[in-house]
């Protein structure tokens, strides 16, 4: 669950001509899941505009099942316009939110999807909005009721939110929710207020989450189950485009839940973080988020 983009990426140094391009963390999520053989519905709210037919399309090529998804006509798909600076590198522009108030709400989710799933899985990107939240608690509810594993990603977005502090505070309340949570070594710092990663590691476990795992960009990635701890190193690629390259991540740790279950001893939890973090380094050898 969470809310569909379209990227604009800026084709030259001009910032006039753009490749517009299906994004979203979640809905990377979503995609990369439904390629690695597992069937993958996608929770949102689309308008009717040619924006959301894009999206539409977009998801249906990919064979995401968009038929618990929700449509609007007010509704504008959110654009993030990424342009190339002098030196010829890509960096955030610009995003653009015609219709911020317009969510899925806690009332038009169908608990039959709940029923139908294993895994539910939504990241920090919509709990900015009171609306956004309150269909997320909906959500988790159905979750419970059903006995689905819930996995969330931390993936702060900080211009998003009112204040650090507003960000810190509810993002930690929907850690505690979830059995699988994933994040990046500097969301880790930042959500703990910590200087260095033992010291936000020995913050986050008094949280007593079932399964962290915690990218660390080209230095692997780290995961622990109760006592266990397992460290994976990087891997070296030839980096094109890392956008995405944690929802990858977090699409592959997802398979292996769905198709083998809880890594219940060192050598799976090993194996799984293993699987994703190769994912996570071979995205970055392509271009876009997907």
């Amino acid at each position: 669950m969470g809310e569909a983009f379209v990227d604009f990426i800026s084709q030259d140094q001009t910032n006039t001509n753009y490749q517009r391009l299906l994004g979203g963390a979640t809905v990377n999520v979503a995609v990369g899941v439904r390629r690695l053989g597992i069937p993958s519905y996608y929770l949102c709210k689309l308008g009717m505009d040619e924006t959301s037919v894009f999206v539409k399309e977009e998801m249906e090529k990919e064979q995401v099942n968009l038929s618990y998804s929700t449509y609007q006509a007010s509704k504008k798909i959110c654009s993030v316009y990424v342009h190339v600076n002098d030196q010829g590198d890509r960096y955030f522009h610009s995003y653009i939110n015609e219709t911020p108030d317009d969510w899925i709400t806690a009332e038009e989710l169908d608990k039959e999807l709940f029923n139908l799933s294993k895994l539910f899985y939504f990241g920090s990107g919509t709990l900015f909005h009171p609306v956004a939240r309150k269909t997320t608690e909906q959500a988790l509810a159905f979750a419970r009721e059903t006995n689905m594993q819930v996995a969330f990603d931390t993936n702060i977005r900080l211009k998003r939110w009112e204040s650090e502090e507003q960000c810190r505070e509810v993002i930690l309340s929907y850690v505690k929710k979830a059995d699988i949570v994933k994040m990046a070594e500097d969301e880790l710092l930042f959500l703990t207020k910590s200087d260095t990663f033992e010291q936000g590691l020995k913050s986050i476990s008094n949280m007593n989450i079932p399964f962290l795992f915690i990218t660390k960009g080209k230095d692997g990635a780290f995961a622990s189950h109760e006592d266990i701890q397992v460290n994976v190193p990087g891997i070296e690629v030839k980096a094109v485009d890392t956008t995405g390259a944690g929802d990858a991540f977090m699409a592959a740790l997802l398979s292996r839940f769905h198709d083998k279950g809880v890594p219940e001893n060192k050598a799976l939890l090993e194996e799984y973080t293993s699987y994703a973090n190769l994912a996570g380094a071979m995205s970055t050898t392509r271009f876009g988020s997907l």
